[in-house]
């Protein structure tokens, strides 16, 4: 028969009043065992304090990645832990190197164009995933978000400083360009993105058709515009040639569980 040990003594409690005031939450959640732990094993005060610390640094840490991760709008699941590089017509070495986002430190964009269902979308929503988890900021959006968001701010005349706040994250996301119609304000705000990033934050793009062709969803100088700034710094991928991930896991059965008996 197990017995188990008894729970750790509270911490005093002007020691508590302490903790929340200066706001330490790890601290005070960590400070019984430790402290019990620390009294059985005669630990030196400042080994205490040591890892008293290193709680509070790594909840926090924690806690400003989940923030990071909540306030970024990214869908939740695609994370290069489930990403298959050899899937994708993407060289290895170039998965290798975006991995590392030196790109995003020097303000350079990603283009990934492809068909429908060949990772683009996966690929750079893991990167925004690891990115954050690396220390970064990023928001996604898709062109109707970016639509969305002008058509908010344009009645008190906030465009500009709605596309400043969203230029503040390292990296932004805007997925699946071209999939749909792009309606004059989606245009307009493609643009602004763009143009307020250029230089300054990461952008990564996909799309199914290249950048190139843009002229034929958006008027051909708002498109020469957008692409001329989005192109100048940037990595430039396709992904055309390869059957849908989609549609091969919905042919082999695995595009759903087993349905229980």
């Amino acid at each position: 028969m197990t017995v188990k040990a008894p729970p750790p003594p509270p911490i005093p409690d002007e020691l508590d009043r302490l903790l929340r005031r200066l706001r330490m939450p790890y601290v005070r959640k960590a400070a019984p065992e430790v402290l019990a732990t620390a009294a059985s094993q005669r630990w030196e005060p400042a080994e205490v304090l040591r890892v008293l610390l290193t709680e509070e640094e790594a909840g926090r840490d924690k806690a400003t990645t989940a923030m990071r991760r909540c306030g970024s709008g990214l869908p939740a699941g695609k994370t290069l832990k489930a990403w298959e590089e050899d899937r994708t017509s993407i060289p290895k070495a170039t998965q290798q190197a975006l991995r590392t986002l030196e790109w995003v430190g020097q303000a350079e964009n990603l283009c990934l164009a492809g068909l429908s269902g060949t990772g683009k979308s996966h690929f750079v929503e893991a990167l925004g995933h690891h990115a954050i988890d690396k220390g970064k900021t990023v928001a996604w959006h898709t062109l109707e978000s970016l639509a969305a968001l002008m058509r908010r701010h344009r009645a008190d005349d906030s465009v500009a400083k709605a596309i400043g706040k969203l230029i503040r994250a390292d990296l932004i996301v805007i997925d699946d360009v071209g999939l749909l119609p792009v309606a004059p304000d989606a245009a307009e705000a493609l643009f602004r993105v763009v143009d307020a990033a250029y230089e300054k934050r990461s952008i990564a793009l996909t799309s199914n058709i290249h950048p190139a062709g843009f002229d034929e969803l958006m008027p051909k100088t708002l498109a020469a515009a957008t692409v001329d700034r989005l192109l100048h710094h940037a990595h430039v991928l396709l992904t055309d040639g390869l059957e849908s991930y989609r549609l091969s896991q919905a042919t082999a059965g695995k595009g759903v569980r087993p349905l229980a008996e």
